[in-house]
This record gives C-alpha cells, sequence and structure tokens, in this order.
C-alpha cells in the first residue's frame, strides 16, 4: 500500500536552532515515500538501483511537503571538497556542498551514515549544505563551504544532520591518523572498539572543526543512522539502502 504523504510531513526532522524565520531546513527519515525495499520507502537518491519512478515521485512529494518553488540543488557526491552555488545548478554536478544568497533556491545534501551539516548566517542572508563523511571531513569540507559563504564565522550558526553515531563508527587505524595529523587534539574523538580497530566520534569531529574555524554557534549531532533502522537509511548496516536529503534554502 502507498504511503500517505502525510506520514513523509510528519516525519521531517526540523534543525532545532535560532535561525531567523526566512531560513527554511529539514532533514527527511526514510518514511513518506514510494520506494519498495530495499529502498523503503522515501529513497531520493538515483543512484542506489531504485526505480526512478519511484524516485521521481518522491522528490515530488518532499517538494510539495516543504513548499519549494524551485528544484533542490542535487549532486553528485564523491566525498571531495567542491562547493557550488544553488542556483547555478540544473542538472546533477559533481560537489559535495551547495551554497547561496538567492531565495527559493534549496541546497541539498543526501547522506545514509555520513554527516549533513546545514549552514547559515545569523541575518539570514546565505545559507549553505554540505556533505561531510569521515573523507569530506579530513579534506576540509566544512573549512571550504565556511570560505564559500564569505560571512565572519562568528556570525554563523551550524546544525549537524542524522550520522553515524558514536557507538557504531568503526574504522581503522588509518581514519584515526588522517584525522591525528590535522590535529592531535582528534585524538579525544577515538576509542577502542572490542574487535581492535576504533570507534569513532563523527559528529564531535566536525564540532572540532567548526570551533577551530570559529563557529561557536553548533546544534543538532544527537542522531544514529545505524542504530535506528525504522526511522533512517544506513549504509554501513545495509549496503544497498536509499538516501536520506537535508536541505536548507532561503525563503
Amino acid at each position: 500500500m502507498m504511503e500517505l504523504p502525510e506520514r513523509l510531513c510528519e516525519s521531517l526532522i526540523i534543525p532545532d536552532w535560532p535561525a531567523l524565520a526566512q531560513v527554511r531546513a529539514a532533514s527527511t527519515t526514510r518514511w513518506g515515500g514510494v520506494s519498495q525495499p530495499p529502498c523503503d520507502s522515501l529513497n531520493l537518491a538515483g543512484h542506489v538501483g531504485d526505480d526512478p519512478l519511484d524516485i521521481a515521485e518522491n522528490r515530488r512529494r518532499l517538494a510539495g511537503a516543504l513548499n519549494l518553488v524551485h528544484e533542490p540543488a542535487w549532486l553528485e557526491q564523491v566525498h571531495g571538497t567542491i562547493v557550488v552555488e544553488a542556483e547555478t545548478v540544473s542538472a546533477p554536478v559533481i560537489a559535495d556542498a551547495a551554497c547561496t544568497r538567492v531565495p527559493g533556491r534549496p541546497c541539498v545534501v543526501m547522506t545514509a551514515d555520513c554527516l549533513p551539516v546545514l549552514l547559515c548566517d545569523r541575518a539570514g542572508t546565505v545559507v549553505a549544505a554540505a556533505h561531510a563523511g569521515w573523507r569530506g571531513l579530513a579534506a576540509g569540507m566544512i573549512g571550504a563551504t565556511v570560505a564559500r559563504m564569505k560571512r565572519p564565522s562568528i556570525e554563523l550558526l551550524a546544525w549537524l544532520g542524522p550520522a553515524i553515531g558514536p557507538d557504531a563508527f568503526e574504522v581503522g587505524e588509518e581514519v584515526r591518523a588522517a584525522f591525528l595529523r590535522l590535529d592531535a587534539g582528534n585524538a579525544l574523538c577515538f576509542r577502542p572498539s572490542p574487535a581492535g580497530r576504533w570507534l569513532a566520534d563523527l559528529y564531535e569531529l566536525a564540532r572540532r572543526q567548526l570551533r577551530g574555524l570559529g563557529i561557536s554557534a553548533i546544534y543538532g549531532g544527537e542522531f544514529c543512522t545505524f542504530s535506528e533502522p525504522e526511522r533512517f537509511f544506513s549504509y554501513r548496516r545495509e549496503p544497498r539502502t536509499g538516501r536520506m536529503a537535508s536541505l536548507i534554502w532561503l525563503e
């Protein structure tokens, strides 16, 4: 049975942060769409083997639920540091973040364990969305996005959306070493796992980077995509799965 669009509206995660009213933002969960297992049901990505007609319907439902005037700036994410202007995107481009000062042009990133970071300024004049998995964080994705916003860091707010939590994100020594090369203090974000590897706190790694950039107004970061299968997609949990979206735009 097709799920009612109301479930999509009810399942949206709206950031709890002191952004001005003209800054709109939301993260989806896995519910409210028409995709079949294993992408059930609100898969928004076209690269996971889902039916293109179902993806189109899911995106149509999302646009309706959020009253979007323009299509979101869908990206072809590659765990890099390229940032684009959302209003210039008419078809998916290779990038891992988007920003805009133009009302009605949604920035969007898709995730299924990686960390979505939404940013805005206190004056409500510029917004951005960044895809920050561990590779993107280690490469400087957040810093590249903040630089593109061209606002003093003290004027920025950040919200950390649904990502894999610190009790589930097991990584090898090479991941820990990459972050220690950036900052020895990042050792605080890793603890030994029972399997002899490391459990990494993606949220805290992002918070440390944001604070290092001069951003102290940081919100969100209380989710775990891996441990909530009824709510979130997780690539670590199911290699073939859907993708959620985190969006931000100016009204």
